[in-house]
């Protein structure tokens, strides 16, 4: 796995893809800049090798081509502050501006480029567009794991243009080996902790998962789901009908695979969406009519506990409780807690998903976990084994 650490950048100019897809508020101001720290080994180690960098990365769903809402200029600040040095910014990631501040970088000096997907050629992967990057540097190098897994014009089409001129940041390379040491040489008992709302949206994780796992441990809304399909009352709570069978499947297959398997055996129930409702505490499989589980009780949170705490290798993606309201934080909030512990017992643990990280990161407990995962989609297409064509961009 060639990494920047193996690369001459003396005199050379970067073309670095990262992912600065971050929140704002209101004023435009960062409102957390998790990803861009985490880009800063890579950043200051291509610098402090003799080269410059060129910054690309998109921001949010641009529809209509620029948007002064979309325009990565936003992000300047912060990157100045992380790097504590002046960045120059293009107001359009090609054409002659973009060209001329390329050409004009010197060693130590770093360029942000204005948001790729204000061009459709992006998502579409056109190779064109992506020799105009390409133009802009001498070496590429591809730091956005939470992209990795689309074949968009700068995650993978741009590597074509630099075939032995092409690897690895730090951040992506980390990601890929925490991953691997996670499935493949990690301690016994593997441990996996998914939540989420939807069985839809998680089941090829989780079919995979039996297959290498030792718990399995499911929470949030999907609990729901496996309630109904064993013949439980969920009252309102959010139920996916289809995938009552596909409930009974995954509880099937891990019995036959020895896995441990652990669902929510009480809940928080509200009686409306909302942090002024009504709550209560039911058996999962017997809520009342007209209220809803919107997170997972005492019972099942010592449960989960027990379970995470005796892990040698742990796999979070997904709150298993609506932690965004604090009245129905509390099984988040356990989940996190156990996992701190186990970690601090040795245990290597693996955070990934948007949710997940924002959780761990609201609990202040982001120093006290192995490794947090900035791909949720890539982190769990990597999971499932399938091929990410960012990462194979740069492989072959």
């Amino acid at each position: 796995m060639k990494t920047v650490r193996d690369y001459d950048f003396t005199g050379k100019k970067a073309l670095v893809r990262v992912d600065f897809n971050v929140p704002f508020d209101e004023h435009f101001n960062v409102t957390d800049d998790t990803r861009i720290r985490l880009s800063m080994p890579t950043i200051e180690l291509i610098l402090k090798k003799g080269g410059s960098v060129i910054l690309m990365s998109h921001l949010g769903r641009p529809k209509k081509g620029p948007e002064a809402a979309f325009s990565l200029k936003h992000i300047v600040p912060t990157l100045e502050k992380a790097l504590g040095k002046k960045v120059k910014f293009a107001d359009d990631c090609i054409g002659d501006q973009a060209k001329e501040l390329a050409a004009s970088l010197k060693a130590g000096e770093v360029l942000v480029l204005e948001n790729l997907r204000f061009y459709k050629e992006e998502e579409a992967g056109d190779e064109a567009f992506a020799g105009k990057l390409a133009a802009l540097g001498d070496c590429y190098v591809n730091d956005a794991f939470g992209t990795a897994h689309r074949a968009h014009a700068s995650t993978t089409i741009v590597a074509k243009f630099f075939p032995k001129d092409k690897m690895f940041g730090l951040l992506l390379a980390g990601e890929l080996e925490s991953i691997d040491k996670a499935l493949k040489t990690g301690k016994a008992p593997l441990t996996a902790i998914m939540g989420g709302s939807k069985v839809s949206s998680k089941i090829s994780i989780i079919m995979q998962l039996l297959d290498k796992v030792d718990v399995l441990i499911i929470g949030g809304g999907m609990g729901y789901t496996f309630a109904k399909a064993q013949g439980g009352k969920v009252g309102t709570s959010k139920v996916e009908e289809d995938y009552l069978q596909t409930a009974l499947d995954v509880i099937k297959k891990a019995k036959e695979k020895g896995v441990k398997l652990f669902l929510p055996v009480d809940c928080i129930t509200a009686d409306d969406f909302s942090n002024d409702a009504k709550t209560g505490i039911s058996p999962n499989n017997n809520i009342p009519e007209g209220l809803m589980g919107l997170d997972v009780g005492p019972e099942t949170n010592k449960i989960f506990a027990d379970a995470i705490e005796n892990a040698g290798t742990i796999l979070w993606n997904g709150p298993v409780g609506v932690f965004e309201m604090e009245k129905f934080e509390k099984g988040t909030v356990s989940v996190a807690d156990a996992i701190v512990k186990a970690t601090a017992k040795g245990a290597f643990s693996l955070i990934g998903g948007g949710d997940s990280v924002a959780a761990i990161n609201k609990y202040h407990l982001a120093d006290k976990v192995s490794y947090i995962s900035t791909g949720g989609g890539a982190m769990l297409e990597y999971l499932e084994g399938q091929v990410l064509p960012g990462v194979e961009a740069i492989l072959n």
